[in-house]
């Protein structure tokens, strides 16, 4: 995918759009940790599940609320693409690190979004965000400080199912 486009997506996501996107957004469901979503614009179908993190570590000044997203977009055929709205902007041309257990997922950050350097491994992560319990994702603000943000994977198995059965 385009950078051009998830940054887009993730602006819609992150401040929402025009009154009408933000109106067609439905609840499928809360599940612990985790809530999953569908939306249906003019142009085509959406699900994704959102989680927010149990810790920031350290705390941040001006710090946003920080979400964590995996999305579906069947016209497009995308499947379980994730991306981090950090709550703060990260520092110019560095790399988040998402950890689950022992695996490690390198993201690539872009003002205070991060995405996967490897799409091919989004299956892979959300596989593990499944079979985890806990998810750290650890990366340095524009000030240069290093934060560690870390998420319950609590209710990921059950909202990921939400998601699968609404945008196959």
């Amino acid at each position: 995918m385009k950078k051009s486009a998830v940054i887009l997506l993730a602006t819609i996501l992150t401040f929402g759009a025009a009154p009408a996107f933000a109106q067609s957004v439905q609840l499928l469901g809360d599940f612990t940790a985790w809530s999953a979503y569908t939306t249906s614009s003019s142009v085509d179908k959406h699900c994704f599940i959102m989680g927010k993190p149990a810790e920031v570590n350290p705390p941040v000044e001006g710090l946003t609320q920080p979400y964590f997203y995996v999305s579906h977009r069947p016209g497009e055929n995308v499947r379980y693409e994730v991306n981090l709205v950090a709550g703060f902007n990260f520092a110019p041309e560095t790399q988040a690190t998402a950890q689950i257990g022992n695996q490690v997922f390198q993201m690539f950050t872009e003002r205070d979004s991060a995405w996967l350097n490897e799409v091919g491994q989004s299956a892979d992560m959300a596989s593990a965000m499944r079979a985890g319990s806990v998810m750290t994702v650890e990366a340095t603000t524009e000030r240069g400080i290093r934060v560690v943000e870390t998420f319950s994977l609590s209710g990921a198995t059950a909202s990921m199912r939400a998601i699968d059965a609404e945008c196959g």
